[in-house]
């Protein structure tokens, strides 16, 4: 019963969203040199996902001391975990696991520091600094998608130099595709959370542009990620393969009118958030799965 209600304020579903980006730069990097690092894989996944974990723990522990998530609506994708409303965990419990585990990916980090250099120093000081002031000043600023869309890409390119020790444009391009997916999925939770959010001070991009005009920017995230696809294909900086992403073009057309008819609709809104994740999940893996199926055909 208490693993479950950790797995639930941790988010684990949404934790598929680092592993996407750790993937990505792992099979970009096998792709064009066909190695892999095992032991450098496994804990980058390790200091990854507990980084994830700490800002999503911290989340919980700052939307439940400001009283936001006591009037949000509640639904598989917004509306905070509830733990803490439910008075299942205690907040300083969450607090400091959430501490731990930034402790944990920074310690992990740390070592990529020492092996790897100042661009991983650099990338993990915008990390550790980003979790612990995202729910307090990013996300009041309206920044949330930019921090969440910066963080994915800066994954793939962390992940990309611990194994090749390199910083490339495909690797900067694949990046900005898989934040640009993660991106999309904070954006369209944040339409319930909006009145929530709003009376307690935060700035969502919901917020500062109004519901209906924000509906309209829904088009902006996949357009990011189908651009920089197209483009890297078309360049031979991404296997021809990865063209296979756009098979999901369906998928996001149905959330991104779906969104745009019930974007003042809670209830009829939630099959189309639900449709906007499973847009990023897919079209994640279908990229991650471009590389591997043509890894013996590198440029």
């Amino acid at each position: 019963m208490m693993l479950s209600v950790w797995l639930r304020v941790i988010r684990v579903r949404f934790l598929l969203a680092s592993v996407i980006a750790v993937s990505v730069g792992l099979s970009m990097n096998w792709w064009q040199h066909n190695s892999f690092d095992v032991l450098d894989g496994l804990l980058t996944f390790a200091g990854v996902m507990a980084l994830h974990a700490s800002v999503d723990l911290l989340n919980d522990f700052w939307d439940f001391k400001r009283g936001i998530d006591t009037h949000t609506p509640k639904t598989k994708m917004s509306g905070g975990t509830g733990v803490l409303p439910e008075g299942l965990l205690k907040p300083s419990s969450v607090y400091r696991t959430g501490i731990a585990f930034l402790i944990i990916g920074s310690v992990i980090g740390g070592y990529f520091v020492l092996t790897d250099g100042i661009i991983i120093a650099v990338i993990l000081g915008f990390a550790i600094l980003s979790i612990y002031f995202y729910s307090t000043k990013i996300v009041d600023s309206g920044l949330g998608e930019f921090f969440v869309a910066v963080k994915g890409s800066m994954i793939v390119l962390g992940t990309y130099f611990i194994q090749s020790d390199q910083l490339t444009a495909e690797a900067t391009m694949a990046g900005a595709a898989v934040g640009s997916l993660s991106a999309i999925v904070l954006f369209v939770a944040s339409f319930p959370d909006h009145d929530a959010d709003k009376s307690k001070g935060r700035k969502t991009l919901v917020i500062v542009v109004g519901k209906e005009t924000a509906s309209k920017l829904i088009w902006f995230f996949p357009l990011v990620s189908y651009a920089v696809i197209i483009t890297g294909a078309s360049l031979g900086l991404f296997p021809t393969a990865s063209l296979i992403c756009l098979v999901t073009i369906p998928l996001m057309v149905k959330s991104g009118i779906g969104l745009q008819k019930h974007h003042s609709s809670v209830r009829e809104l939630i099959p189309y958030m639900s449709s906007t994740l499973m847009f990023g999940r897919i079209t994640g893996a279908l990229f991650i799965a471009s590389f591997f199926v043509s890894f013996s055909m590198p440029t």
